[in-house]
């Protein structure tokens, strides 16, 4: 779907470009009515940027879905554009649903990360999977198209490896480590790749063992992503991952990151555990 162009107010040229389909998430809609609303009043982009306080950029990437708008930004264009509880209230409603875009929205900002903090109590997280794990992993959730998921699960990894790579920060569980996925074979492999990444100048990897006993961890997986824009967190689940944009949440992640930490081993404590249990596989 697409805006016709209106000429603005202040005399700067306004860039338009294809709006997300709005039916497709509460997230699409609020980024439709965003570039509905600015256009109605003649708006520039530029003239929103100085409004919300953020780069041109910004607007851009509010207005195409790519980013989502904070309470803040809502409070401030129900203020300024005397829409009632327009905008905070589509943004309450987006974030009791489910976006069926989340995992794109996830990909892209895990593709911009300067810093990517994983803990995972189960599995080998994705960025340090071999295409042999990846495979079984996908296998077993009877997903279409294998031999596709499992190249672009191997692409995201290249961030880890680029030119000004991302910082990853791990903690995994010591339960994922012997369960056998893929056979003993594939999971000898998948420990070898642990152990080499972990000696990458740019990957710090302890393991949470189980003597830790409970922790903080024990209620599921969660990532924490920092990008140009700030922090945003993603917390897992069997039927679909949920972003997590609001601060005050994703502050609850980083301290339930560093409070699994202080129960974690030491980086060469943790390799040398999965060389142990390589070793015994």
């Amino acid at each position: 779907m697409e805006f016709l162009e209106i000429q603005p107010t202040d005399g700067s040229a306004m860039h338009i470009n294809e709006s997300p389909e709005p039916r497709s998430s509460m997230w699409a809609w609020i980024a439709y009515q965003l570039r509905f609303q600015r256009m109605q009043r003649g708006m520039s982009g530029h003239a929103l940027a100085k409004l919300l306080n953020c780069a041109r950029s910004s607007i851009s990437r509010l207005e195409n879905g790519e980013a989502k708008l904070t309470d803040a930004q809502a409070g401030t264009l129900d203020k300024e554009w005397n829409t009632g509880d327009l905008f905070r209230t589509m943004v309450w409603y987006a974030r009791l649903g489910h976006d069926a875009n989340w995992f794109k929205t996830f990909t892209d900002s895990e593709g911009r990360a300067s810093v990517l903090k994983i803990y995972s109590g189960q599995l080998i997280p994705a960025l340090l999977q071999t295409p042999e794990y990846a495979r079984a992993l996908l296998v077993e959730g009877r997903e279409p198209g294998i031999d596709a998921l499992v190249e672009a699960r191997m692409a995201r990894q290249k961030i880890l490896t680029k030119n000004a790579p991302a910082d990853l920060w791990v903690l995994l569980a010591e339960t994922a480590l012997p369960c056998l996925v893929g056979g003993k074979a594939v999971m000898r492999e998948q420990l070898a790749r642990l152990v080499e990444l972990s000696q990458l100048p740019n990957v710090t990897l302890r393991i949470v063992p189980n003597t830790a006993g409970a922790n903080a961890g024990l209620d599921g997986p969660f990532k924490i992503i920092k990008v140009k824009e700030g922090l945003v967190g993603y917390v897992e689940a069997p039927t679909g991952g949920r972003l997590v944009a609001d601060a005050s949440e994703v502050d609850g992640l980083v301290d339930r990151f560093d409070r699994i930490g202080a129960v974690a081993l030491p980086v060469d404590s943790s390799r040398s555990l999965i060389e142990q249990l390589r070793e015994t596989m």
